[in-house]
């Protein structure tokens, strides 16, 4: 299956839940936005998007600084 993630093509062996591949890649779920194919998922419903094939991901994470 491949999606584009932050505009690069990835490669990932099978469908799954986004949560889940937030979590595999490490993403820091209380510092990140996410969204798939063109839309803002809020955090409560990352458990019920199953990532398919040709999907588009933007994930945004929010870091601190001065």
């Amino acid at each position: 299956m491949k999606i584009s993630l932050n505009g690069e093509l990835l490669e990932t062996r099978d469908a799954e839940r986004l949560d889940l591949f937030l979590k595999k890649n490490e993403y820091p779920f209380e510092r990140i936005v996410v969204e798939h194919n063109g839309n803002i998922i809020k955090s409560a419903q990352w458990s019920s998007i199953v990532l398919k094939d040709g999907d588009r991901l933007e994930i945004l994470a929010f870091v601190g600084g001065g």
